[in-house]
Formats: structure tokens, C-alpha cells, sequence
């Protein structure tokens, strides 16, 4: 996958996602990340101190701030900044709309104001499976995405996100901007920070803690390895058949339970946990599975770690991890 030379403006790229797509880029490429750093997965890797990164931290609702921080060289724009998950967006409803819509919004119009719309190569907006409402069942092109009853409050992240989905497309019809839309399906793996189901279970699992499961169990996932995210990231950045075309980016191939999913960790980390089922707090989606047929067919993409190797490379980097932050605490 060869991007060379590029100069890259990624919001949010101090999360996740974003610090291991930077760490397969760095190494040929200079990167601005414009991040407010609540959460920094970047400090944990070796490419944080790389002379090819320049963090700025700012919020993407600033918006002076942020139109003053892309650098007019900039060749390919990736969106990820956002209130992210279901849990984190019910705590901050109004906060999840004004972060991920009107926040997109600023990106776009920065870029228009900038007179950058011509000149970047891609731009890249993260969405996410959740648009597909509470039964996913091989979501693909055809699949029609739902908006569901106000008072729910999970409905405000999937309203946001769609939101930002459409903020994407029309600068793409109406001007030309040359975007891509990607929707994460259930993306796991080393340096996760915040929630997720499969980074709070490996971490009370490796503390042999009770593991909470909401309900019974049954809700159904897919689960995609975070290198195999970061594989969609770049075929898409490079295939000039993804302009203006959204892809679901997920492993149906890694589908368990949420129950066998905890059960499966304990035995693979040696656990002691027990398995705890507390209420549901929020209505749930019971199936989350995508049709990725459009990403393989136009982009070549096809996940390769699947979910034991997965969750085993997960908690061998918890477990290190942990074992040094004990060490350091003697």
C-alpha cells in the first residue's frame, strides 16, 4: 500500500483508530492531528515523538481554530473526530450532536473557505454501523438506513453520524470534494481506549474481575481486528473507484454472542471472572452483522485476523501492558 509524500490532516487521529492508522503512515508521510486529546491512544506508540507527526490540540467545534490549523499543503483530509458509541453519546446528548454533525459541518466548510476542495486528493469521513438501525442483518448498498423514535436516547448517535454521512456526500455532489464514506463495524484490538465491549472484558478478565454482560447475552456482533480496519483505511485512500461511495468496513466472519464472546476471552486469558448479567439500560441492537461484498469488490479489501487470533494478540498487549503499569507502580 504505497502513500508516500503526503501531507495529511486527520482529526481525532489521537484515538483509536487514528493512532494506528498513524503508525502505518508516518514512516513516509507528515501528519497534522487536530485532536482535544480526551482520549490519547498516540501516547502509547513508538510514533508519537516521530518528527513527521505535529499534534495541535483544538476542539472541532472551534471553528477558527481549527480552519487556522489545516495546513494549506494538505493532500488527503481523514474525519474521525467524534463522540463515538452508543454509551458515551447518551451521557452527552446534545454534545454528540454538536460534536459530530455541526463538527463535520466546520471541517467541510473550513476546507470550502480555504479553497481546498479542488486540491485534496481524498477525504475520508468515519461513520458508523449504527445507521443501520436495531436489526443488521448483511447490511449492504441496498439496505435502507433507519431513524428510529426521538425518545430513545442511542438514536441521537445514529441521527449525528447519518448527519455528517449526508454533510459528506453533498460536498462531494455539489462541489466536487473527492470523499469516502466508511462505516466501522465493531473494530477491537491493542491500544483501544474508552469503551467497547471486547476491550472492557480482556481488561477485567486478565484482573480476573466479573465481566457484565447486558441482558442475556444474546445480542450478535461481528467484530473486526484493528489492522484489518486500518487496511480498509488505506485501499480506500488509494482505489479512485471509492470516490463518493460509502463501504461497510467489517469481519462477518468474526460473529459470536456477546455471552460466547465473554466466555470465549475468560478461556483464552486464563481467567478466573465470572459472568455477571446486568439490565440493559438502553434499548439494544440485538443483530450487527455487514455485507462487505461492495468493499471487496471496488476497494480489494478482505479481513484477514480472525477472532481468536484477534483476541489473543488483545490480551497479550493488555496484559503487558498492565504487568508494566504494576511494575512501575512498586
Amino acid at each position: 500500500m504505497q502513500i508516500r509524500g503526503k501531507k495529511i490532516f486527520i482529526t481525532g487521529g489521537a484515538g483509536f483508530i487514528g493512532s494506528r492508522l498513524i503508525e502505518r503512515l508516518i514512516g513516509e508521510n507528515e501528519i497534522v492531528v487536530y485532536d482535544n486529546l480526551a482520549r490519547n491512544a498516540l501516547k502509547d506508540l513508538p510514533c508519537y515523538q516521530h518528527p513527521n507527526l505535529k499534534i495541535i490540540r483544538g476542539d472541532i467545534l472551534d471553528y477558527e481554530h481549527l480552519k487556522g490549523s489545516i495546513p494549506l499543503e494538505t493532500d488527503i483530509v481523514i474525519h474521525i473526530a467524534a463522540i463515538v458509541g452508543v454509551s458515551a453519546a447518551i451521557q452527552s446528548l446534545v454534545k454528540t450532536i454538536e460534536v459530530n454533525m455541526v463538527g463535520t459541518y466546520n471541517l467541510l466548510k473550513a476546507l470550502e473557505e480555504l479553497n481546498l476542495i479542488k486540491n485534496i486528493e481524498r477525504l475520508v469521513y468515519f461513520s458508523t454501523g449504527e445507521i443501520f438501525g436495531i436489526n443488521t442483518w448483511i447490511v449492504d448498498k441496498k439496505t435502507f438506513t433507519e431513524l428510529h423514535p426521538m425518545s430513545e436516547a442511542r438514536w441521537t448517535y445514529c441521527v449525528s453520524k447519518l448527519a455528517g454521512e449526508h454533510l459528506t456526500y453533498i460536498y462531494h455532489k455539489q462541489y466536487g470534494l473527492r470523499t469516502v464514506i466508511l462505516r466501522p463495524f465493531n473494530v477491537y484490538g491493542p491500544g483501544q481506549v474508552g469503551g467497547g465491549a471486547i476491550h472492557q472484558f480482556v481488561v477485567r478478565a486478565i484482573k480476573n474481575e466479573p465481566l457484565l454482560i447486558h441482558g442475556d447475552g444474546d445480542q450478535i456482533r461481528a467484530w473486526l481486528y484493528i489492522d484489518d480496519m486500518v487496511d480498509g483505511i488505506l485501499l480506500s485512500l488509494q482505489e479512485k473507484k471509492a470516490i463518493g461511495e460509502a463501504f461497510n468496513i467489517g469481519n462477518p466472519r468474526a460473529t459470536i454472542t456477546i455471552l460466547s464472546l465473554a466466555e470465549k476471552i475468560i478461556y483464552l486469558a486464563g481467567s478466573r471472572s465470572k459472568i455477571i448479567h446486568v439490565p440493559k439500560p438502553y434499548v439494544d441492537v440485538e443483530l450487527r452483522i455487514p455485507d462487505i461484498e461492495k468493499a471487496k469488490n471496488l476497494l480489494g479489501f478482505e479481513p484477514k485476523i480472525d477472532l481468536n487470533e484477534g483476541l489473543r494478540r488483545t490480551i497479550e498487549w493488555y496484559r503487558e501492558r498492565m504487568g508494566k503499569n504494576e511494575t512501575a507502580q512498586d
